[in-house]
């Protein structure tokens, strides 16, 4: 911490039990300190503490001490640069990191280099838990059973992270059926505080921060930690000790007031803010959370609403450290000496908040307040997670979806159809009827709420007073509960409510995302024959954060997001277009009418099953066994080289042909000419309809590939678990069977190959451009690559032969992938669009880069035949442009590596 820093005055020790303890006095360094926004003093004190003039400059400290309410994003952009402390992953978007990792020694040993500099360098965390699918429901077995075929169909995986456990330094793994990772990082893996060895004995103190390969990531800034979600391939290079270029963002402060009604949850809380951001706009900007009502919200509350950030389009929802997050703190089972270290440690660098306290509110680029008392239960849906509808309003709500328009509040369903039904007979012998609006699919599932013991005990006990009172769930409907970790399950025997979530069909499936991310696993046969021969909207309920068309499951076209209270409700009526109000659950044993306000538990009927059941014995039992996994974990045999044996066989792991044919010298700029447009979408495409995470479609070129290496239909498991092989994944890039591509007339993975009129999947008609050697664009709307980050969204266009993307706007992090992988993403420029420019995709592009370089943010020519316009280059900072002329950025990294 000295030396090269040109900040090392500034460092500041203390000493305790005999320790000293260093870091860096922020309030010394300018008096204007104590005005940032606390988000923005974590950003300064990285920058500060790596400031040696190479990665980090003296200038990018200045930026970021000279931050101002005055700062308006596009007018007066400000570059900066920063180091997180930690990267997190997922499988689903870790694995491919690992492949990457791995084929990186490959390349740089076949360049003449030493093959294990390629190591991280930033501690890295890989949880385990986008695998596990719902394939059994409603049965006392169904964990063992799931767990079961969670490691039959991904061995291949699970061996290759534990070899990259072994090869990699720095790296951790967390085993399967530990929890999900944003549960298990609030729970067990963050620091709030680092606490480093320095080389003369001592302690160097910082805060945590992380940058994790899933958009959700930023739940962790409820506990105080800066963090977001990156771009796999971005998360790569912060991993290989590069630091992250951003632009310094405007902070929006967000204060609350007031108190929560007793019958409201924190997923009420959350619904309610992410609408009221998502009009707002803060895309790319910091929202801050303020004001007396923040006290008044546990950190499970706050995680809750830092959670789905992604939804409502900010980079972080951050909450400060206060005294509540030092008390979650020793909840979960943090020692006392390291809480009382941090505490010292924040007082002295005035990271401490104080939420009753206003002469402690920093200043914000726009304020803007909650009153916590006006938050009515909700629901979200039934297509995008923003769209929040009370749940008084939801018998109109739904039947307004049936008749409007196809859009996102919208099915178009004729009105004589809307009285459609059909009927089929369940195992029991007995016939049963589905209408529009009938719930499928009731989960329990994801971190945005399982994190949250307040709203797993609140179903706890409605489960108990249902049960008590006679209600019942339809048997066909698939009701699951899959807990963000051990411990959720832990508190809920401890609370003696299992037994009547069970009784309800609500047993425990697995530890991980599940219904959230796709993997409900499948609808009975019966059910699913029913719902597409009548032409049935049918309805998904979770406690989720994403509710996107053919998200959940290719039968749900309308899916709600709901509190896990609201989940059982639905499910218990078995129908979504319920007054709740008006209309009874069912009738109990006295043939007494029962309504949902009869059994929901109040606030302080929860806390005080709270206070008794959770606490610390429960995290250090839990989390002292989680490194050592499963007996089937703890029985796979890995090698030991630190190179990776690549099988010619393996349908899951594959080295990627990004290195090949890549030499030390960077390659030519060369603009793109006579390119051909691959697809021509609209509005809000995400990253799910980009690269599927869910099942592969048995008709898929997916599916054809696995089928001629004899893989049967059962066991072709979803894309998301054979991320790891690129002949998969660039089959499934676009196989999203909701799909609208403007170039052909049906919804769905198919699109025109021009010159022969032909239509294709939208492989096949890649692979034709291919072998013909012609380059490919997009040509798409508004909130390009907006859902969870995923990097085989960018990788897969890129091995489709995608060279550029022309779109009205971006989802921050898919334009950074984009990048990343060497594809040139230019935007329309203000009041322009394809519509306003006639473009119909049919004809052939040219994009002229200058001879004489590029420039963040200039306008680059597009020529299509004859219409000539300019768009903004989506290159936003000078690293962007040199990772672009290296043709991405593990090659960047590659290179530097041999340099």
């Amino acid at each position: 911490m000295s030396g090269a820093n040109p900040f090392a005055q500034f460092e500041k020790t203390f000493s305790q039990a005999g320790t000293t303890y260093k870091y860096f006095d922020l309030a010394s360094i300018d008096s204007k300190y104590d005005q940032l926004p606390y988000s923005i003093r974590v950003l300064l004190e990285s920058a500060v503490r790596n400031c040696d003039n190479f990665h980090i400059l003296e200038k990018d400290v200045q930026s970021i001490l000279g931050w101002s309410p005055a700062l308006k994003q596009g007018s007066n952009d400000v570059e900066v640069s920063f180091k997180p402390a930690r990267v997190i992953l997922q499988d689903f978007t870790g694995v491919p990191a690992v492949v990457d990792f791995a084929a990186m020694r490959d390349a740089v040993l076949d360049l003449g280099g030493d093959p294990e500099k390629i190591n991280p360098i930033c501690p890295a965390d890989l949880v385990i838990d986008h695998s596990v699918q719902v394939d059994f429901a409603r049965a006392p077995d169904a964990l063992a059973k799931n767990q079961s075929l969670e490691f039959e169909r991904n061995k291949e995986r699970f061996t290759f992270l534990k070899w990259g456990a072994k090869a990699f330094n720095n790296m951790l793994i967390v085993p399967p059926g530990s929890g999900i990772v944003h549960q298990v990082n609030l729970e067990y893996l963050a620091r709030v505080v680092f606490e480093n060895d320095a080389t003369d004995g001592s302690k160097i103190l910082y805060p945590d921060s992380v940058v994790g390969t899933d958009s959700h990531t930023t739940m962790i800034n409820g506990l105080g930690v800066l963090g977001w979600g990156v771009g796999g391939i971005e998360a790569e290079a912060v991993m290989l000790g590069q630091s992250i270029s951003m632009l310094l963002p405007e902070v929006i402060g967000y204060k609350l007031e007031g108190k929560l009604s007793p019958l409201v949850t924190s997923t009420d809380l959350v619904l309610t803010i992410t609408k009221h951001l998502r009009q707002l706009g803060v895309v790319g900007k910091f929202v801050e959370f303020y004001g007396p009502g923040v006290a008044e919200l546990s950190i499970a509350d706050r995680a809750t609403i830092s959670n789905m950030c992604p939804e409502y389009g900010a980079t972080v929802g951050y909450f400060p450290i206060d005294e509540n997050t030092l008390g979650y703190m020793k909840q979960t089972n943090r020692s006392e000496k390291k809480i009382d270290i941090i505490r010292q440690y924040l007082k002295a660098t005035q990271q401490l908040r104080n939420y009753a306290d206003a002469a402690q509110d920093p200043k914000f680029t726009q304020s803007i307040t909650l009153d916590l008392s006006t938050v009515v239960t909700s629901v979200s849906g039934p297509k995008r997670p923003h769209d929040r509808v009370s749940v008084s309003d939801m018998p109109e709500d739904f039947k307004s979806c049936l008749s409007s328009p196809v859009g996102f509040k919208g099915f178009a369903i004729a009105p004589e159809a809307q009285s459609a039904f059909g009927e089929f007979q369940w195992d029991d012998g007995k016939t049963y009827k589905l209408h529009h609006g009938s719930v499928v699919i009731a989960a329990i599932t994801s971190c945005t709420n399982t994190s949250n013991p307040s709203v797993m005990l609140g179903a706890g006990l409605l489960a108990k007073k249902a049960v008590e009172r006679g209600l019942n769930i339809l048997p066909y409907i698939k009701t699951s509960l899959s807990p963000g970790s051990g411990v959720v399950t832990y508190y809920l025997k401890e609370s003696g409510v299992i037994p009547y979530l069970e009784k309800l069909g609500f047993d425990i499936v697995g530890y991980g995302c599940m219904t959230c991310i796709g993997n409900s696993g499948p609808l009975e046969e019966n059910v699913v024959n029913t719902i597409e021969k009548n032409g049935l909207v049918c309805a998904g309920v979770l406690s989720g954060n994403r509710n996107f068309e053919g998200r959940i499951h290719p039968n749900t076209r309308a899916n709600y997001l709901a509190s896990p209270l609201l989940v059982i409700a639905y499910a218990i009526a078995g129908r979504v277009d319920i007054d709740f109000e008006k209309e009874p659950l069912g009738v109990d044993a006295n043939g007494k009418n029962v309504f949902l306000q009869d059994i929901w538990p109040t606030r302080s009927e929860i806390q005080e099953v709270e206070n008794k059941h959770v606490i610390p014995a429960m995290f250090q039992e839990v989390y002292s066994k989680i490194e050592l996994g499963s007996q089937d974990w703890q029985t796979l045999q890995v090698s030991e080289g630190k190179l990776f044996s690549w099988s010619a066989d393996s349908t899951y792991i594959k080295r990627p042909p990004f290195f090949e044919g890549m030499t030390r010298d960077l390659p030519k700029l060369q603009s793109i000419q006579k390119a051909r447009c691959l697809l021509f979408l609209g509005d809000s495409v995400t990253t799910d309809h980009i690269s599927p995470a869910g099942s592969i479609a048995r008709t898929s070129p997916a599916a054809r590939f696995l089928s001629e290496r004899n893989i049967t239909p059962r066991d072709f498991n979803s894309y998301g678990s054979r991320r790891g092989n690129d002949a998969i994944m660039s089959r499934g890039t676009f196989a999203n069977i909701r799909l609208v591509n403007k170039l052909v007339e049906k919804t769905g993975p198919r699109t025109v190959h021009i010159p022969s009129q032909e239509e294709l999947d939208i492989f096949d008609a890649a692979e034709r451009y291919r072998e013909e050697g012609t380059p490919l664009v997009l040509v798409v709307g508004k909130d390009y690559g907006s859902g969870s980050s995923r990097d085989w969204a960018a990788k897969g266009p890129f091995l489709l032969g995608v060279k550029a993307v022309i779109a009205e706007s971006y989802e921050r992090i898919h334009r950074s992938n984009l990048v990343g992988m060497g594809i040139i993403p230019l935007q329309f420029l203000p009041g322009q669009s394809a519509e306003t420019l006639n473009l119909t995709g049919r004809e052939v592009y040219n994009i002229a880069l200058p001879e004489s370089g590029l420039k963040p943010g200039q306008k680059i020519q597009v020529e299509a035949d004859g219409t000539v316009f300019e768009t903004i280059l989506r290159f936003d900072t000078e690293v962007d442009i040199t990772y672009y002329k290296n043709g991405g950025i593990l090659n960047y990294m590659i290179r530097k590596m041999l340099s």
